[in-house]
């Protein structure tokens, strides 16, 4: 089930909070949707959802615009919002079946697609008590389930990991991941961590645009120099000791440990021949994997809010 954004812009009076977005979305693959705060993620997502209109560009579902065929493909997309609007008075089992009866789903499957669900989502237990009696990880694994209740082909989640402890997140990753090889899955979320281990491609939005997109391992190829290792020196009382190496950047970790980039495929080479050079001591040469923490902050720096 493809999901493809075309030129989608969306305006809030003067303010531009999507401009000019185009990305496609296919079956099987986990995507990270990231952004610092007022990136336009959220607002993205609720297009997509039909929840909100565009001011411009379009957006298929499967080939079929959702402007036009909004009944239609609504009960394809499972959209789990990032505020979690539950109904606090309902029992955790009933509303389950509620939402599965508003999703058209055949009144003989509700009971066997509810208790499904529920062990799915680890909710079992849970099942005769009051939505507003649940803790805030409870509250979240009860509006997965809801996103998945009529067995979507697309499913959107926003902040899915909100509130859960280290054990449910863990719980809540293999999830998304076994969904993911059947469904297309779009995640937007804050904890960098969740989306490398998670997701299998990463967007990253910045004032509205997109400004990465990419399977997560080659995200480094969105970044300034591509090469990049630690180096750890025996004694260093210079500064700035790596300044006569072309086209390198150096940042420093500690007293004596540096992370050198550069685009030079010899790079490692050039740090070694340099340091028997000027007579410096290395204890320590190995390649540095750029973390999507230092992608994120290289692409998304100095972001306003909004």
């Amino acid at each position: 089930m493809s999901v493809r954004v075309d030129n989608l812009t969306k305006y809030y009076g003067d303010f531009c909070a999507v401009n000019n977005i185009s990305f496609e979305l296919k079956t099987g693959e986990v995507t990270g949707f990231l952004g610092p705060n007022g990136a336009g993620k959220s607002t993205t997502l609720k297009m997509i959802t039909g929840i909100l209109a565009p001011t411009s560009g379009q957006i298929f579902i499967n080939g079929k615009n959702i402007k036009d065929n909004r009944k239609e493909l609504a009960g394809l997309i499972g959209y789990l919002p990032e505020n979690n609007p539950l109904y606090s008075d309902m029992f955790v089992a009933d509303y389950l079946s509620f939402m599965a009866r508003l999703s058209l789903l055949p009144q003989k499957k509700i009971a066997a697609r509810v208790d499904e669900l529920m062990q799915m989502c680890a909710i079992s237990d849970q099942a005769n008590k009051r939505i507003g009696e649940l803790s805030k990880g409870y509250r979240q694994r009860v509006g997965l389930a809801q996103a998945l209740v009529n067995d979507p082909p697309i499913v959107i989640l926003d902040e899915p990991t909100s509130g859960l402890d280290p054990n449910q997140i863990l719980e809540i990753r293999e999830l998304i991941k076994n969904i993911g090889k059947e469904k297309t899955v779009i995640i937007s979320s804050h904890i960098l961590a969740e989306v490398e281990a998670t997701c299998s491609r990463v967007i990253i939005m910045n004032k509205g645009e997109i400004v990465a997109d990419a399977p997560a391992a080659e995200l480094k190829s969105y970044t300034d120099k591509n090469y990049a290792y630690k180096v750890s020196l025996k004694n260093c009382d210079k500064v700035d000791i790596w300044s006569g190496i072309p086209d390198a950047v150096a940042e420093q970790l500690d007293n004596c440990s540096y992370i050198i980039r550069g685009s030079s495929a010899n790079l490692a080479e050039e740090i070694f021949r340099y340091a028997v050079e000027k007579e410096i001591i290395i204890t320590e040469l190995v390649p540095y994997q750029e973390k999507l923490e230092d992608i994120f902050r290289k692409l998304t720096l100095n972001t306003a809010e909004k």
